[in-house]
């Protein structure tokens, strides 16, 4: 049997691998992506020093405040780098968010955070520190999706429950409609989320009116003399829904656009309450705050110069609060023993966008859903007072997946991490109390929905899905990029960097390999928003077809087990020619 270490030490000499069973499985070590182990053959010894004079700064916080340190991470929607913690970007773009600039200026501003292509897979991705594409949960979730995150993953939420943390999730969950995925059952102590995105604002009668949503309330419409099917468009969803460990589940309010538009102050007050409780209790936290950042109806009441959609949600809405967060977290003379995290979930919504969005390309080329930088490569930083030194600047690579395991260790619950399965993340705890260039981390595996999209290497990124008829299909591939020198992906390189065309596929190979290890899972799917306690009669129908149906030649419900077989397009392309 082969061991880790003998495995890293023969891929670093580019050798084909054939990987025997893990030994970190067997003494029960986080067992991550096969590149991690290269970079571990080269620097555990660095990394092993480093980490006993971490455990040591550690040691005193923990003792100077006398429990671990809080953790509240605020993730907000499709922002391009540039439009938070850059005044110079934010004046051409026209908004000013004055809070989260000094968040970034009294602590560090990433510059190369990355995160999944879409919502859902992000979301995932940050909440159990693996790929979407592991835990089945690269699908977008929309209306009545029936599909979620099963419940055999394991959020950062459960990890630190495990250590003595009070949890709680408050705003856009949007990891499913069906009842394992809902985040109480996840192991957060308390939980007010959606399952849904922002779209949920146009499934409102206020949008069909206005023609933003069309034919989803058909009582508002003329009767259509030529309609057979009353059992096509959808009938009821939970537009919210609030719940606690262990406990039932509510729908809170309304599917209105008025109740929409309460969703973000109420997630804003249950997360000042639950820090202003357990800071009192002396209990450490773990607060998550995912707002919906906006309707995608306009108000007709304009609060930036940008005017649109992001600008009037990032400064009106993220921004106020971010300064009401740190004001009560210096109130309760808790700031210094709170890491806060704030950050988007991925890039702009580039493509389709409604009207009036106003999210654009800054510096990076693509958005939202693309594998491109401008799709993964966010704006982020971290505020840690007395412990994150003030103005930082990090040039290092770190994905959201990183959060999961650097929590883990601040808090003292490495120990609860799961070690049946690949994490993805690794711990970045150096990079934070150290500064930069302490990344434990020079790499990143792109997918687009199922595909693997790209990777990136330093500051060299290969994609693997590409447009270019001569290119792949040839074996001579032309899609290599050096991102200093071009960080809008507009021109690929042959001859320059055709070096790395090997580097890459041993990258892929071992990637590859070790998922027949750890094969991903599939997508889950099941009746969607089971277990609501106040669920009304069309709800409940969902899971109990009309009986006139049963008549059918088939379960009319068997179709939810077959979801998984929608295909993707394996030769989609991406947007890489606009």
């Amino acid at each position: 049997m082969k061991s880790l270490s003998l495995i890293a030490a023969t891929a670093v000499i580019g050798l084909t691998l054939s990987f025997g069973s893990p030994e970190v499985s067997a003494s029960k070590q986080i067992v991550h992506d096969a590149e991690y182990y290269i970079l571990s053959a080269q620097h555990g010894d660095r990394w092993a020093a480093e980490d006993g004079e971490l455990d040591k700064k550690l040691a005193e916080l923990r003792a100077r405040h006398g429990r671990p340190p809080n953790i509240i991470h605020v993730m907000w929607d499709d922002t391009a780098f540039g439009d938070v913690g850059i005044p110079a970007i934010q004046k051409v773009r026209g908004l000013e968010t004055p809070n989260l600039n000094r968040m970034a200026e009294e602590g560090m501003l990433f510059t190369r955070m990355y995160t999944e292509v879409g919502c859902t897979p992000s979301r995932a991705a940050s909440a159990t520190g693996r790929l979407a594409i592991r835990s089945g949960m690269y699908n977008i979730g929309m209306l009545l999706e029936s599909h979620g995150m099963r419940g055999e993953e394991v959020t950062i939420a459960e990890v630190l429950s495990k250590a003595g943390y009070a949890t709680a999730f408050h705003g856009k969950w949007h990891l499913g409609d069906i009842e394992e995925s809902y985040p109480h059952k996840q192991g957060f102590d308390e939980a007010f989320f959606t399952g849904y995105n922002q779209i949920l604002s146009l499934n409102t009668k206020m949008a069909e009116g206005a023609n933003a949503s069309m034919g989803l309330h058909e009582s508002m419409l003329p009767s259509d003399p030529y309609k057979l099917d009353n059992t096509f468009i959808t009938r009821d969803w939970v537009q919210v829904a609030e719940g606690t460990k262990g406990g039932e589940t509510r729908q809170w309010g309304d599917n209105s656009h008025e109740n929409y538009m309460k969703i973000d102050p109420e997630a804003q007050r249950r997360t000042l309450e639950f820090i202003e409780r357990n800071a009192k209790a002396g209990k450490p936290f773990y607060v998550a705050n995912w707002p919906m950042l906006n309707s995608f109806l306009p108000s007709p009441q304009k609060c930036s110069i940008g005017r649109s959609l992001l600008q009037e949600g990032l400064q009106c809405n993220i921004d106020p609060f971010i300064g009401k967060l740190m004001a009560r977290l210096e109130e309760l003379g808790i700031a210094e023993n709170t890491l806060v995290i704030a950050m988007a979930d991925n890039g702009p919504m580039a493509h389709n966008p409604p009207p009036g969005l106003g999210m654009a390309e800054t510096i990076f080329r693509g958005g939202k859903g693309d594998f491109l930088e401008g799709g993964v490569r966010v704006p982020a930083q971290a505020w840690w007072p007395g412990t994150i030194e003030p103005g930082q600047l990090a040039g290092d690579i770190i994905h959201e997946t990183d959060l999961f395991t650097t929590f883990a260790r601040i808090a003292g619950a490495t120990q609860h991490i799961p070690t049946d399965r690949v994490i993805d993340g690794v711990d970045q705890t150096a990079l934070l109390l150290n500064g930069d260039t302490h990344s434990r981390r020079d790499h990143v595996f792109i997918y687009a929905g199922p595909q693997l999209g790209a990777i990136v290497k330093g500051n060299y990124k290969r994609h693997f899905i590409s447009p270019d008829p001569v290119g792949e299909a040839s074996g001579i591939p032309a899609a290599f990029y050096f991102l200093p020198a071009d960080p809008r992906e507009k021109t690929p390189m042959l001859a320059n960097l055709i070096h790395l065309k090997r580097p890459f596929n041993r990258m892929k190979l071992r990637h590859d390999l070790w998922k027949k290890k750890y094969p991903d899972a599939q997508e889950k799917h099941g009746i969607p928003w089971t277990g609501i306690a106040n669920a009304s009669e069309e709800l409940k129908a969902h899971a109990e077809p009309k009986k006139n149906l049963s008549e059918l030649p088939f379960d009319p419900l068997e179709y939810i087990e077959h979801l998984d077989q929608l295909p993707f397009d394996p030769n989609m392309d991406p947007g890489l020619s606009n």
